[in-house]
């Protein structure tokens, strides 16, 4: 369950009677968008229905019959989500914006690059600086996958940028191919694998281009910084770096 600071109020109103749940915001428009497919109890602050939430004053059992068909509550709460309306303060409102703000420079951050920079990555201040200078304000209502492209066409006009993924083969020395490997193919996408006859071990992973630099970091860091690295462009063309 959640804590009571963390929920919004979903209130439905049927056959004359309010009905209001307490549940985790962004969980309660998932399950508005039939796109929920987590534990209800964990993104709940109260397993129950209320006629009042902020009085804790309880509806008749034979009003939940009525309009429901059962008084139990875990059938309810989606029921009442999706067919009633979130209600959230100023304040619940101005966190999740904030929340959801912070996101979106994140996912924005890992998965773009500069075109006219040799797709370098941007930092995540310069996709801030830029937001700032749009028009384009995060809705805390809607999902932030949704709201990606609306943003990306926002910073077009005032940064060159665009999503794309890279493809680059690590070279792990014998010494460090055991317990390094394993944290370099968890990074993205693993597209291939050999082991060498000397022990050594070529990985190729394919991730966010905004991530290339955390990539670096991390071959150097399991490496010791004796790794190779080579951006693979196609079959034909492979850039050492």
């Amino acid at each position: 369950m959640i804590s009571l600071d963390e929920a919004v109020t979903a209130r439905l109103e049927s056959h004359g009677e309010r009905f209001e749940v307490l549940v985790d915001p962004d969980a309660a428009l998932a399950i508005k968008r039939d796109e929920f497919e987590d534990d209800l109890e964990d993104v709940i602050a109260a397993e129950d229905v209320f006629e009042d939430a902020s009085r804790g004053d309880r509806p008749p059992e034979n009003a939940l019959e009525e309009v429901f068909g059962t008084t139990d509550p875990l059938e309810i709460i989606p029921e009442v989500i999706k067919r009633g309306e979130i209600q959230i303060t100023a304040e619940q409102r101005r966190e999740m914006q904030e929340r959801k703000h912070k996101d979106l420079v994140n996912r924005i951050t890992r998965n773009a690059v500069n075109p006219q920079m040799d797709d370098a990555p941007h930092p995540p201040e310069r996709i801030e600086s830029a937001l700032e200078e749009t028009d384009f304000r995060i809705d805390p209502m809607e999902p932030v996958e949704a709201q990606i492209d609306d943003a990306l066409e926002a910073l077009r006009p005032v940064i060159p940028i665009r999503f794309d993924t890279v493809t680059v083969a690590a070279h792990l020395p014998a010494d460090y191919a055991g317990s390094g490997q394993a944290k370099i193919r968890e990074f993205g996408d693993l597209q291939s694998e050999e082991w060498q006859p000397d022990g050594s071990w070529i990985g190729v992973v394919e991730f966010p281009a905004g991530m290339q630099n955390d990539f670096y970091d991390l071959v150097n860091e399991v490496s010791s910084g004796e790794a190779e690295t080579r951006i693979v462009k196609d079959e034909d063309d492979i850039n050492t770096r």
